[in-house]
Order: C-alpha cells, then sequence, then structure tokens
C-alpha cells in the first residue's frame, strides 16, 4: 500500500468516525436548541457542518422511499464511503 492509498484509507476511516459520533450524539443533544455555552452541542453543530455534505445527497436518495421517522442516511453513507475506500485501494 503506498502512501496515497494508506492517506485516502484514513481520511475514509476519519469520515465514518465522524458519521458515527454525529448519530450518537443526536441522541443527546437537540441540535435545535442552540446554547452557545454548551458543548456537546458545539462539538454536534461542527459534526453537522462537517458531514452535512457527505449526508445531504444520500438523504435524497432515501426521499424517494418510505422510511417513516428513522433516517438511515447516515447508514448509507456510512456505506459509501467504505465502499468507495477498498475500491481505491484496490486501483491504487
Amino acid at each position: 500500500m503506498n502512501v496515497l492509498s494508506y492517506a485516502l484509507y484514513k481520511f475514509c476511516d476519519i469520515l465514518t468516525l465522524l458519521l458515527f459520533a454525529r448519530a450518537v450524539l443526536s441522541w443527546f443533544v437537540n441540535p435545535y436548541r442552540y446554547t452557545s455555552g454548551n458543548f456537546l452541542q458545539q462539538i454536534n453543530a461542527l459534526l453537522i457542518r462537517v458531514t452535512e455534505p457527505i449526508i445531504a445527497p444520500c438523504r435524497k436518495l432515501l426521499r424517494n422511499f418510505n422510511t417513516g421517522m428513522f433516517d438511515f442516511s447516515i447508514i448509507v453513507a456510512m456505506l459509501a464511503i467504505q465502499l468507495i475506500r477498498n475500491l481505491i485501494v484496490r486501483i491504487l
């Protein structure tokens, strides 16, 4: 594995970790009730800003399916990142 493929591999791992952190933190923090002094809300706002460009296309894709009140876009984004990671590592 060369340096470029290793860097892309780790970058995809970090993105997956950020998506997982956003999913877990969403159980504890309400993003619509923001107070500037709360550390968890600041972390949650940062995670939303970083991961939303990844999740938005997945959410748009899943809009056609009736998933009820569940948002599976984070799971789809994680799977897509892992698939892309594996393809890139095999190519490089």
